[in-house]
């Protein structure tokens, strides 16, 4: 008799050892949004309260409209157009036709241009930044930038630049359609295709980013720079598994606005997993202090393998990460002129 009471004694309170158990569990796992479950990560950690904030009902965007979106399946197109042109290095007669094909699909908006010749390794190089301009009625500038050139030294192997030069190209014409013909009601948008963001030779601080270094020097010196609210900079993001990076060299507030707009439409999972310093078409104009934001994803192909090589083709992209970046990119647009 003492020993089966023993035994009864020894199962419950193995019983309510298990119940322990599974209750913590519970509550750990409800504890997890799609926020935080990034949170093991060093890189995310630190806007924790960020995010928190970021769930929670905002009061000031209410009653207004919301923000355009893209047409994902227009900027594929947008691609692939591209693309077929081959490889666009600067000086070359595809890069012309590029150059050409820009320009037409931003027929009857304001265009201006930065014309220079560039002095580079491999000799001089005629560079053209392309500027589409949308009036607002607020005072100051928001300029939407990507680089359309692609890479110089892969210019005889087949390289086409799909991701890296394709992509943003693309998304930077399909948010023009976004903003053509209608009056904003906030800052000027400035869409910016940047020229000779590619090393000709190897990259350094001379050898890069020849059309931003250019362009951001003749702003300072016209005072244009004093006017510019947010630069954000779009580069290699179609990538079919889209993960943005959290770049060093951009500026905070400006980034956590971005992972504030992407939160806005549930896109969150594909921001800001990693922290890294990138070195991009951004840094001339954050060195002059203009508020800054690179959204690019480096890590192309399972450890960076595409990047640069010839397999940089349309397949590896997907109309849903053009989706995704465009439409934040308008997010941010309309949460800088509606915050500011």
């Amino acid at each position: 008799m003492r020993s089966s009471l023993t035994k009864v004694r020894h199962g419950i309170a193995l019983l309510a050892v298990c119940l322990l158990l599974l209750l913590t569990l519970f509550a750990c796992d409800s504890d997890h949004n799609p926020i935080q479950a990034r949170d093991a990560n060093p890189a995310v950690s630190d806007h924790k309260a960020m995010a928190s904030l970021m769930n929670a009902p905002d009061e000031t965007y209410s009653g207004v409209t919301p923000a355009p979106t893209v047409n994902a399946a227009r900027a594929m197109q947008y691609v692939k157009e591209i693309v077929a042109f081959g490889a666009r290095p600067i000086g070359s007669a595809n890069h012309k036709k590029l150059e050409q094909y820009i320009v037409a699909h931003l027929k009857g908006d304001q265009v201006e241009y930065d014309s220079f010749t560039a002095d580079t390794p491999e000799g001089k190089f005629p560079v053209r930044n392309i500027i589409a301009k949308y009036p607002g009625t607020k005072d100051g500038i928001i300029v939407i930038a990507g680089h359309y050139d692609t890479n110089y030294p892969l210019r005889n192997t087949g390289y086409v630049g799909a991701n890296d030069g394709g992509s943003s190209t693309a998304i930077l014409l399909e948010i023009a359609n976004q903003l053509r013909g209608k009056k904003r009601d906030g800052y000027s948008v400035w869409l910016l295709w940047t020229d000779g963001e590619e090393a000709v030779k190897q990259w350094s601080d001379n050898d890069s980013l020849y059309g931003t270094r250019h362009l951001a020097e003749k702003w300072q010196n016209d005072g244009t720079l004093k006017k510019i609210k947010a630069f954000l900079l779009t580069d290699m993001i179609g990538d079919a598994d889209l993960n943005i990076e959290r770049d060093q060299n951009s500026t905070p507030w400006l980034e956590d606005l971005i992972l504030q707009a992407a939160v806005r439409l549930g896109y969150q999972s594909h921001f800001f997993a990693r922290t890294i310093g990138v070195a991009d078409d951004h840094l001339p104009f954050a060195r002059r202090g203009v508020p800054v934001a690179d959204m690019i994803d480096l890590n192309y192909g399972y450890g960076n393998v595409l990047h640069h090589t010839t397999q940089d083709t349309v397949d590896k992209l997907s109309p849903k990460s053009l989706e995704i970046v465009g439409n934040v990119i308008l997010e941010t647009i309309w949460m800088l002129d509606k915050k500011n």
